[in-house]
């Protein structure tokens, strides 16, 4: 079964990243925990910031239930293989993303830059966990990494589509476009490291 939604990530994965990353599963592992911890936080810190946007906070209340429940998925999994949680390495991936988000403007305007932030990062995981899921010899970690493909997906839909909420759909189409390409960007300067998520 493949996800239907159509995540429009300009530049794929390198081929190499699965083979790396399966070597490092441990490495894998450690830190697809904190992206699971970081995305919940992230969503609980767009409540706390916008605490009048009430189609925001009824959308990502239950998101960050989720992600800190594949949080917990990520350590039981760590568990398993006899593998601790570890130290929380920098993410040089979102460091870049957060480094193109647009200053300035309305209030509106920078909540979007973050949902579309949030939606990419969301993009590019589901993409990581399908190559996984589709690549990786253990099958255990196969069908672990298939249901969060679709979870993951569903999230990237809901930021889109809070964007849009808060900003006409025009505006939001073609934002969504530039970072795209500025995440493209991003992709081709970073080195291919089997020890990350991103």
């Amino acid at each position: 079964m493949e996800v239907k939604t159509t995540l429009g990530l300009e530049l794929p994965t390198d081929p190499r990243w699965v083979n790396i990353a399966e070597k490092r599963i441990e490495d894998i592992l450690v830190d697809h925990a904190y992206c699971e911890q970081k995305a919940a936080s992230s969503c609980i810190s767009l409540i706390v910031q916008y605490p009048e946007k009430e189609q925001l906070i009824e959308v990502l209340t239950p998101v960050v239930a989720e992600e800190w429940a594949h949080f917990e998925r990520v350590i039981e999994q760590l568990k398993k293989r006899g593998f601790g949680l570890g130290k929380q390495r920098k993410d040089e991936y979102v460091i870049a993303l957060s480094a193109t988000l647009k200053k300035g403007g309305s209030r509106d305007q920078q909540l979007v830059e973050k949902l579309l932030m949030n939606a990419l990062i969301e993009a590019r995981s589901c993409e990581r966990f399908k190559i996984l899921w589709k690549n990786i010899a253990d099958e255990e970690l196969q069908t672990f990494y298939y249901e969060l493909m679709v979870s993951e997906a569903g999230h990237y839909a809901n930021f889109v589509d809070l964007a849009k909420t808060y900003m006409p759909e025009t505006y939001v189409r073609e934002r969504w476009g530039e970072f795209l390409k500025i995440e493209a960007g991003i992709m081709t300067r970073l080195k291919v490291r089997g020890d990350r998520m991103h």
